[in-house]
């Protein structure tokens, strides 16, 4: 049964995440010819490649930036930041955020389709908890453990959503159109459509156990994941049938709507990939840079300011201390040891706020995002 979500962020509404596998090689030279192809073309307003000094096998970060239009008509700008390091299994992996303005709206394009080319034949779209495909069918292993393993990696691992169809018979060509083909742009990234042959079902459902839902003969089902978001209700993502028959699987396009909308716990490492949008985005406008600009300026003076004020503080201080050493030299030279004592506790008084006066660190390094 799928675990209560934990004490971690939910995914904000703005917010668009996805993982995967680039299969190939030159994965960093095809990111760059797309890129450059979306800017020539319009469709991204500014990309920011990796630094030419960087040498090594290390991952490499890419920026771009676009807008979209809102529902009112206005342009809401969406910033993404996609990171491409080396794959565990071979190939390279790619973690990539993208972040609007406001709530993000399935219609709006898909972020991989800006950073990686739609050309069903390049091997980018490996989902990188499973190594299955993004964009296209794929069918049950034969095998029951197998298949209860495969299922366990998708809901425990996969920052994608994950539907398991069942065949009730052996489809011909018509049946065989994937689901993303039907799904809103913004979705057809983020989903991975798992095919239960007809005589798949018991194995599948021993395997959907664990997962706390049901497959039903001829329907579909959305996998909650591990976590399940929280008040998740099996029965609403449950598809009693689909007809794999050319036409449009209407209820299951709802429904993985309906899913992907949920208040869902961030996946493993989305949170730090999210923070990273946030805090060391580099492809900033004239705007951008002046704010930037403008915070360190604030940020420098307020503790210049405070620096004056404790250098006050401290000559005030100094001051008085002075005094009760003085005090305290002019009572030593007196007959009565009574009259030092006063001067004595004046002077550790003093002593005191001096130690209390020591200042903390000062404001270190910008960084790009603050």
């Amino acid at each position: 049964m799928p675990t209560s979500p934990p004490d971690r962020p939910t995914l904000p509404p703005t917010v668009w995440p996805a993982r995967g596998r680039h299969v190939g090689s030159g994965a960093e030279d095809l990111l760059l010819r797309t890129l450059r192809q979306r800017r020539d073309s319009g469709a991204v307003d500014a990309f920011l490649e990796p630094p030419e000094d960087e040498d090594g096998p290390g991952p490499r970060v890419f920026e771009a930036r676009w807008t979209v239009a809102g529902d009112g008509g206005e342009d809401v700008t969406v910033r993404a930041r996609l990171t491409l390091a080396p794959g565990s299994a071979g190939g390279q992996e790619w973690t990539l955020v993208a972040e609007a303005e406001g709530p993000w709206d399935p219609a709006w394009p898909s972020p991989a389709a800006v950073f990686w080319p739609e050309d069903p034949d390049v091997p980018w779209d490996r989902d990188a908890a499973t190594g299955l495909r993004l964009r296209g069918i794929n069918t049950l292993p034969d095998d029951d453990r197998t298949v209860r393993r495969l299922l366990r990696d998708a809901a425990r691992h996969s920052w994608q959503i994950h539907v398991v169809v069942h065949e009730a018979m052996t489809p011909d060509h018509r049946g065989r159109m994937p689901l993303a083909g039907w799904l809103p742009p913004g979705l057809r990234h983020r989903v991975v459509e798992h095919r239960a042959a007809p005589q798949q079902l018991r194995a599948a459902n021993w395997a959907l156990q664990d997962h706390g839902v049901q497959l039903p003969r001829g329907g579909a089902v959305v996998l909650p994941g591990t976590p399940a978001p929280a008040g998740h209700d099996p029965q609403a993502f449950t598809v009693r049938s689909v007809f794999l028959d050319g036409s449009e699987p209407a209820d299951l396009i709802a429904a993985v709507t309906r899913f992907a909308a949920l208040d869902r716990p961030l996946p493993e490492g989305a949170e730090e990939a999210l923070a990273a949008l946030r805090e060391e985005w580099r492809l900033l406008t004239l705007e951008e840079e002046l704010a930037r600009e403008r915070r360190l300026v604030a940020m420098y003076a307020e503790a210049l300011e405070a620096m004056t004020r404790s250098r006050d503080l401290y000559r005030e201080a100094a001051e008085r201390a002075n005094e009760a050493l003085a005090a305290c030299r002019d009572s030593a030279r007196a007959a009565e040891p009574s009259r030092a004592v006063l001067p004595r506790r004046f002077l550790t008084r003093t002593l005191e706020r001096l130690r209390s006066l020591r200042p903390g660190p000062g404001p270190g390094p910008a960084g790009p995002g603050n």
